[in-house]
């Protein structure tokens, strides 16, 4: 046992010694436009902290006029701050936005469609990660609700949705999914008037785990919190495709980005995680480098046959079959839109 002690000691001193050469490694792609963005508008969600504020902070450096949107004001105001004096750009600005009611979204997009008549970058970055079990203001499960839906008022023509096209979505899902999937439909004809104009949202390569079951879109039957989150990176991952589809010939164009395994508060409601995390963060990326497929999506000059794509280390990159799936695209797009009681033109 000593020995095997001994050895475990020297192998984990070896990879911490290490440890510089295997994060520049894992630190994937740049994003090496130089792409300048004066008198351009972008909305970040989420963007008070981690991958959000750094891709923020980076947008506002190019000249771009930044909305912060995000639960905590003050939070968002700290970071704006900070974002000000570094980037010497005065148009770094904060707007609540709770994505998991669906009240405070359409606030939200009122807001901005009164204060704003140009948006060109909307980067639906926020999210939330194993979190127990619970639901939104609006009764979703808060996975899909806060990156993909949101709404109370929903839950009657719940009951009015036949039972098979409820079975690939789950509760965790819905409140993710829900908050980004209303918040892009209230900002699209924005986006429109301003094309070309583009549309990222944050997944990720759990996606690869991810089903999309709309027997039990709540949860209420069975709920995994691990499960619940790569459900609602599916579910992302297919937004953006038949978002795509739908904004062909519109000049706005959309892509989703797998950020990288990044040092973050997204593991904040799992204690194991928060260990894993502190125990491998030499080999993490840091928010600045997480941020750089979001920038590259952006941005990048050239992307728009792309669109619709999955992008990782600034490049194309591979999904699951589940994730090709158009018809189950299509039932998922069917299905929120009928939750949230709203029609996309």
């Amino acid at each position: 046992m000593m020995v095997f002690l001994g050895l475990l000691a020297s192998f984990l001193s070896f990879l911490y010694v290490i440890a510089p050469s295997i994060r520049k490694f894992f630190a994937g792609g740049v994003c090496r436009t130089d792409v300048q963005l004066p008198g351009k508008v972008v909305v970040i969600t989420g963007a008070n902290t981690g991958i959000g504020k750094e891709t923020a902070r980076e947008l506002a450096r190019r000249g771009a006029r930044v909305y912060i949107a995000c639960r905590d004001v003050l939070k968002g105001e700290s970071a704006a701050s900070e974002i000000r004096a570094d980037t010497k750009n005065s148009q770094v600005l904060v707007r609540k936005l709770d994505l998991s009611d669906t009240k405070s979204i359409r606030a939200f997009a009122e807001g901005f469609l009164a204060e704003e008549k140009q948006l060109h970058i909307l980067i639906n970055n926020a999210g939330v990660m194993m979190c127990p079990y619970s639901k939104t203001a609006d009764g979703f499960e808060t996975h899909l609700g806060v990156n993909h839906l949101v709404r109370r008022s929903i839950l009657s023509p719940l009951s009015q949705i036949s039972q098979g096209s409820l079975s690939t979505l789950q509760s965790s899902m819905l409140a993710l999914l829900a908050g980004h999937f209303l918040l892009t439909h209230l900002l699209l004809e924005r986006l429109k008037e301003s094309a070309p104009a583009r549309v990222v949202n944050l997944s990720s390569v759990v996606h690869i785990a991810g089903k999309i079951r709309f027997h039990d879109l709540q949860g209420e039957k069975r709920y995994s919190r691990g499960f619940a989150y790569c459900h609602s990176k599916l579910a992302n991952v297919l937004f953006t495709r038949e978002l795509a589809k739908k904004l062909q010939g519109t000049g706005v164009t959309t892509y989703s980005v797998h950020p990288g395994i990044v040092r973050s508060e997204l593991v904040r409601h799992s204690f194991l995680m928060c260990l894993l995390w502190r125990l491998f963060s030499p080999f993490l990326k840091s928010a600045r480098e997480g941020a750089q497929t979001s920038l590259h999506c952006a941005l990048a000059e050239g992307l728009e046959p792309q669109s619709g794509k999955y992008f990782s280390d600034c490049k194309k990159a591979w999904v699951s079959p589940r994730a090709r799936n158009n018809k189950t695209a299509e039932r998922l797009w069917a299905v929120s839109c009928e939750l949230l009681g709203i029609q996309w033109k």
